[in-house]
């Protein structure tokens, strides 16, 4: 993937050195805050043993934590003063700002002609292990994510180490599209659908018809993430030969199927949060084929 010569985002927040030590792709939903290191050893004991991969549960947990809407907490002022603002100067801080500035470049012209929506740009904080958000504690373990309450995209870069080791995913444009992903995020805050899923999530019957609004915000953001790269293509010829099959492997590795069955234990479709291997695929390619933000209806209605 081409990225080198791109001009580097200053929307960089970097607190990388002033964080505690730590994937799949997330926001939270409709929860009030984040959830305390007892509880993520807790959930990932218990997912363990009911054979649920522990990333789905913390998901789950912190996007039901509260059950009222966000509660807006404060970064520690340890970290706030510390952090460094702009495009940082290290090879993997700057390819983070070359990503971001594609995203806001291609989001900030496909935005408004398609859906008449001025682009607002999101911050991308990095950071090691942990830090805080205003939608509760971030942490590796959580992979990266999108926080509507800060508006911010949460990214601690050791997950692309991760889905080397872990997924056999890695390269330029698979990383990319984790970026791209959470900044799909980002576009549904901005259309309005995120508060939308979280209200019909509060009125579902059930935590099965809860997970299926998560699933359905994470495919759009998969649709999302291939609309921006059809467009940065399109735009500055960025890919090149094997990205899109790199991208693709990633996606299907980081389904809940696939990780439910890493983990030695039975597929349990009803605790899907992010969407199954095929799912997450299909709707990448949707979007990499459109170009479309209409064409990412992934709730179906």
């Amino acid at each position: 993937m081409k990225w080198e010569d791109f001009r580097q985002s200053d929307n960089i927040e970097d607190r990388r050195g002033d964080s505690g030590g730590g994937g799949g792709m997330s926001v939270p939903m409709g929860g009030g805050g984040g959830l305390g290191i007892g509880a993520l050893i807790i959930l990932s004991i218990i997912g363990y043993a009911l054979g649920i991969d522990p990333r789905i549960l913390i998901g789950g947990a912190q996007m039901l934590n509260g059950g009222g809407g966000y509660t807006q907490s404060a970064p520690p002022q340890r970290q706030a003063a510390a952090a460094r603002n702009g495009a940082p100067s290290d090879q993997i801080g700057r390819f983070v700002s070359a990503i971001l500035a594609e995203n806001e470049d291609v989001w900030s012209e496909v935005l408004p002609a398609q859906k008449g929506v001025k682009f607002v740009p999101s911050t991308l904080v990095l950071f090691n292990g942990e830090t805080r958000s205003g939608c509760g504690a971030a942490q590796s373990a959580m992979g990266p994510f999108y926080c509507p309450v800060d508006k911010k995209i949460y990214l601690d870069t050791s997950f692309f180490q991760e889905m080397q080791q872990k997924y056999g995913g890695g390269g330029d444009f698979a990383y990319a599209y984790v970026v791209a992903h959470e900044m799909g995020h980002h576009i549904e805050d901005e259309l309005g659908v995120l508060d939308k899923a979280q209200q019909r999530q509060e009125a579902a019957s059930s935590q099965a018809e809860a997970n299926k609004w998560s699933v359905g915000i994470e495919l759009m953001a998969d649709c999302l993430a291939g609309v921006w790269a059809a467009n940065a293509d399109r735009k500055w010829q960025i890919l090149e030969k094997g990205d899109v099959e790199k991208a693709v492997a990633t996606a299907q590795a980081i389904g809940d199927d696939k990780l439910q069955q890493a983990a030695g234990r039975r597929v349990v479709p009803d605790s899907f949060t992010h969407g199954s291997a095929a799912q997450r695929v299909q709707w990448l390619q949707t979007g990499l084929k459109s170009g479309q933000i209409d064409s990412c209806n992934t709730f179906g209605r």
